[in-house]
C-alpha cells in the first residue's frame, strides 16, 4: 500500500516506507528513485528493484547492517544519459524541527521563523545539506523539486509534521545557488508548483524559482551605529528622508540597473552630500513585475535579485550606516499579487489570503488580502518585519496602505463588505495584527522605526498600544501634504482665498508623530512633477518650489522627499528611466539642489527646527491672518526657548517694510532666504543683521521691518 501511494505521488509520510527499517531479525533499506536505471547501497552492494516500481530495496542481516552507516550513501545511474551520481539518503535522518518551534509557529509567536521554515544550509551528524520546511496544511503530499532532481516531485517527498501543517526534508549534498520549488498535491488532486514563501533568495525575473541562500557570513562593521540606535531619541532629533526607487535613481550607460554595491558607492555619498539623515527604499523584496515598483511582493524574505545577492544588500546597508545614514524599507503587509507561482491559493485554496472575497481581495488593485486572523499568517508577517531588521540591520519600516487594512469597507461598494462582530466597519483582526507587530518590533529592536502610510482620521496611529493606539512610531501626514500642494497649485493671485489650507494643519499637527511627505505617489499618474505642479512662468515655478520646500522644513514634523524632486525634474517619475541628471548643468536646477542641501543642514543644526516636531511648545503663530497679502509667519522654538522666525510670502510681489513681531529685542540674522541668487532667485532680501524696534506688534513687545522676497521664505534667528 505504501509503495503504491509513493508511485502515485500521494504518500503523506514517505519515511514510513523509505529509509532503514527493522525486518525479520535484520534491516531493510528502501529507496525510491524514479529516474534511476540501477542503484547501489555503498558498503553493501546493488539494491534490488521492486517489481513494477521505481523502488529499490536492500535486505540485510544484522552483520551486514552493522557495516552500513546510519547515514548511508546511495550511488545510482540515470536512465537517460547513463551518468552516475551518489548522495546520502535524505530518508536516513530523524525529524529536525523541534516541537517548540512548531508550537510557537502555530501559536503565531515564533519571532525568528525564517530560521525554521524555508531552505537552510545545515550540517547534521557531519553531513552537509539543506533543510527544507514549508507550511502547507491539509494536503496529501508536498515534495521538494529542483535542478538537483530533474524537477520530479516523486524524487523528494517531504515528511509531514502532523497537525502543525508543516512539512520538512533534509537533502544532503545540496549547495547554495541550487534552485528549488515545492510541488504540492492538493486535496482535489491538482498538482501545484510554488516558490518558497520563506525563500531568502530568488532567481531574476521572469524566472520564479527559489534559490538556496548561503549561510549568513557577512562581516558587519556597523556595531557603533546599532548601539547608538538603541539610545536614539528619535522624537527630538532631526529626521529627513530621501525616498528612492533603486531601479531608476541612476542607470548604467547600457541602461541596466546599478547593483546594490554600486548604489552603495554612488547613492550613499550623494545622499550624505544632500544632508539627509535616512534613505527610504521603495520595496526591495522580490517582485515579478517592474511596473509594480515593488509593491506586489512575491518573495517577502528575499531581497530582489535585480540588484544582486543578499550579502550585496547587506553591504549597501552597512555602507549607509558607516556614512551616518539610516535605512528605511517600504513594507507591504496589506496585500499580495495573485501570481499562481507564489502565495495565492498556496494549497489550492485560500491559505495566506482570507477565504471570504469580501475580506480577501482588493477589487481596485487586483490583489489578495492576508488573513490576519490566522496565527500562522500573522507570524509570517511579523517575523518578516523582524527579519529585515535583524538580518539586514534595517532601521525601520514604512508600512504601506495601512488605511486599506483598518477598514472592512475600504474602497468597496455597500454590498461588498461584511461588518465585524460588533456591527462596525473596523477590521479587528488587522488592527490586532498591527498592534502586535509594532509591540514586537519595538520590544526587540529599540530605536527601530515603524511609519504608517495612513490617510484617514483614524485616531492614535502613532501612540503606544497601552494607550489605545496602533503603536507606530510615526504617521505620514497626508492631510498636510494634500492641503499644501492644493494651495501651491493655485495661482498666487487667488491664494488669499485659500489661506486656511496653510493654517488648518496646526489644528491637528500634534495629535500624531507626523512625517511631512512629498513622495513618489505625488509625481506619477498625471499628477505632474513637483516643479510641474507649480503655477506661473519658469521663474515663478522655481521660486514656488523653493518656497514650498522651505515651508516643509519649517513646519513641525519629520521630512520626506522623493528622489529627483531636489533637482527640479520637469517630467513625472518614470520607473524605467533614470533621473534627468543633466538638469544640474542649469543654474536654476543647481540652485534648487543647493537649497535642499542647505535646508537639511539647517534642520539638523538648529534644534528649534526639530526638537519639538511633535509637540505644541515648539511652535507659535506670529501672524496667520494676513490672507490679503498671502503671508504667514511663525516661530519654531527649542527646549531652551531659543526661537527661529519663519516668514513666507506666497505671492510674486516684493513686500517692502513688512512688519512682524519679534520675540526679543536686539539684532536678528537672516540665515535662509530662498530668493538668494545662490538658489537661483532674484536676491531680494535684508542683507546681514536686522535690528528689532521697540514697536509692539501682534502681541510681541518688539518688531522687525523686513523686505519680503517674492515667492520667498526667510528664516531669522538671534546671532
Amino acid at each position: 500500500m505504501s509503495l503504491s501511494r509513493l508511485q502515485q505521488g500521494a504518500h503523506h509520510d514517505p519515511f514510513d516506507y523509505l529509509g532503514r527499517h527493522p525486518y525479520d531479525g535484520g534491516s531493510v533499506i528502501r529507496a525510491y528513485m524514479p529516474s534511476a536505471q540501477k542503484v547501489e547501497l555503498v558498503g553493501y552492494g546493488p539494491m534490488k528493484r521492486m517489481k513494477g516500481s521505481d523502488a529499490f530495496v536492500a535486505m540485510m542481516n544484522d552483520e551486514q547492517a552493522a557495516k552500513v552507516p546510519d547515514h548511508y550513501l546511495l550511488r545510482w545511474t540515470e536512465k537517460g544519459d547513463g551518468s552516475t551520481h551518489e548522495a546520502v539518503s535524505p530518508y536516513s535522518f530523524q525529524p529536525q524541527l523541534g516541537e517548540l518551534d512548531l508550537h510557537l509557529f502555530n501559536e503565531g509567536k515564533h519571532w525568528q521563523l525564517w530560521r525554521v521554515l524555508g531552505a537552510s544550509m545545515r550540517e547534521i551528524d557531519g553531513v552537509s545539506g539543506c533543510l527544507f520546511a514549508v507550511w502547507a496544511p491539509a494536503v496529501p503530499r508536498v515534495s521538494v523539486v529542483g535542478n538537483f532532481n530533474g524537477w520530479n516531485g516523486r524524487r523528494h517527498p517531504m515528511r509531514s509534521r502532523g497537525e502543525s501543517g508543516v512539512w520538512e526534508l533534509f537533502i544532503p549534498g545540496l549547495q547554495p545557488g541550487d534552485a528549488y520549488k515545492y510541488e504540492i498535491l492538493t486535496e482535489d488532486g491538482a498538482l501545484l508548483t510554488k516558490t518558497d514563501p520563506y525563500a531568502r533568495r530568488m532567481a531574476l525575473r521572469p524566472d520564479t524559482v527559489s534559490i538556496i541562500a548561503a549561510r549568513q557570513a557577512y562581516a558587519w562593521a556597523d556595531a557603533d551605529w546599532i548601539r547608538e540606535r538603541e539610545q536614539w531619541d528619535w522624537q527630538h532629533q532631526a529626521s529627513s528622508v530621501y525616498e528612492v526607487h533603486a531601479g531608476s535613481w541612476r542607470l548604467k550607460p547600457d541602461g541596466s540597473f546599478l547593483s546594490y554595491r554600486e548604489l552603495a558607492d554612488q547613492l550613499v555619498d550623494y545622499v550624505v552630500g544632500l544632508g539627509y539623515t535616512h534613505i527610504e527604499l521603495l520595496p526591495v523584496m522580490e517582485h515579478p513585475l517592474d511596473e509594480s515598483w515593488g509593491y506586489q511582493v512575491s518573495g517577502y524574505y528575499a531581497p530582489t535579485s535585480r540588484f544582486g545577492e543578499p550579502d550585496d544588500f547587506r553591504y549597501f546597508v552597512d555602507r549607509c550606516h558607516q556614512a551616518g545614514l539610516g535605512v528605511l524599507l517600504d513594507w507591504v503587509p496589506a496585500h499580495f499579487p495573485k501570481d499562481e507561482f507564489a502565495l495565492a491559493r498556496f494549497v489550492g485554496k485560500p491559505l495566506y489570503e482570507h477565504a471570504d472575497p469580501k475580506r480577501g481581495e482588493h477589487r481596485d488593485w487586483g490583489t489578495l488580502i492576508f488573513d490576519y486572523g490566522r496565527n500562522e499568517v500573522r507570524n509570517f508577517l511579523i517575523a518578516n518585519a523582524l527579519y529585515w531588521i535583524e538580518e539586514f540591520h534595517i532601521d525601520g519600516l514604512r508600512v504601506d496602505a495601512v488605511a486599506s487594512m483598518l477598514y472592512l469597507d475600504y474602497s468597496r461598494e455597500d454590498h461588498d463588505w461584511t461588518p465585524n462582530e460588533f456591527g462596525g466597519r473596523e477590521n479587528l483582526e488587522a488592527i490586532a495584527f498591527l498592534k502586535q507587530m509594532n509591540e514586537v518590533v519595538h520590544a526587540r529592536f529599540p530605536g527601530a522605526l515603524t511609519v504608517a502610510e495612513e490617510s484617514t482620521a483614524w485616531p492614535m496611529v502613532s501612540r503606544p498600544t497601552y494607550m489605545g493606539g496602533l503603536g507606530f512610531s510615526m504617521k505620514w501626514n497626508m492631510g498636510w501634504m494634500h492641503d499644501t500642494l492644493s494651495y501651491m497649485e493655485v495661482d498666487p493671485v487667488y491664494r488669499k482665498y485659500h489661506q486656511d489650507q496653510l493654517t488648518f494643519s496646526q489644528i491637528y499637527a500634534y495629535t500624531e508623530n507626523f512625517v511631512l511627505p512629498f513622495s513618489h505617489d505625488e509625481v506619477v499618474h498625471l499628477k505632474k512633477s513637483m516643479l510641474g505642479k507649480m503655477p506661473g512662468d519658469i521663474w515663478q515655478k522655481f521660486a514656488n518650489l523653493r518656497l514650498l520646500y522651505a515651508y516643509q522644513y519649517a513646519h513641525p514634523g519629520k521630512k520626506l522627499l522623493f528622489m529627483g524632486s531636489e533637482i527640479g525634474q520637469w517630467r513625472e517619475w518614470n520607473a524605467k528611466e533614470e533621473l534627468d541628471w543633466s538638469l544640474l548643468e542649469f543654474p536654476t536646477h543647481e540652485g534648487l539642489h543647493n537649497l535642499v542641501s542647505d535646508l537639511n543642514r539647517l534642520y539638523r543644526e538648529q534644534p528649534a527646527l526639530h526638537h519639538f516636531d511633535f509637540e505644541q511648545q515648539g511652535f507659535q503663530w506670529m501672524d496667520c491672518h494676513d490672507a490679503e497679502q498671502s503671508v504667514i509667519s511663525f516661530l519654531r522654538k527649542d527646549a531652551a526657548g531659543n526661537a527661529l522666525i519663519c516668514v513666507f510670502n506666497f505671492t510674486p510681489v516684493v513686500r517692502e517694510a513688512y512688519r512682524i513681531g519679534a520675540p526679543q529685542a536686539g539684532s536678528y540674522l537672516e540665515i535662509l532666504n530662498t530668493d538668494s541668487a545662490y538658489y537661483g532667485g532674484s536676491d531680494v532680501g535684508n542683507g546681514g543683521k536686522i535690528s528689532a524696534r521697540d514697536v509692539p506688534w501682534m502681541g510681541f513687545e518688539h518688531s522687525l521691518e523686513l523686505r519680503l522676497p517674492p515667492l520667498g521664505a526667510l528664516l531669522l534667528r538671534k546671532p
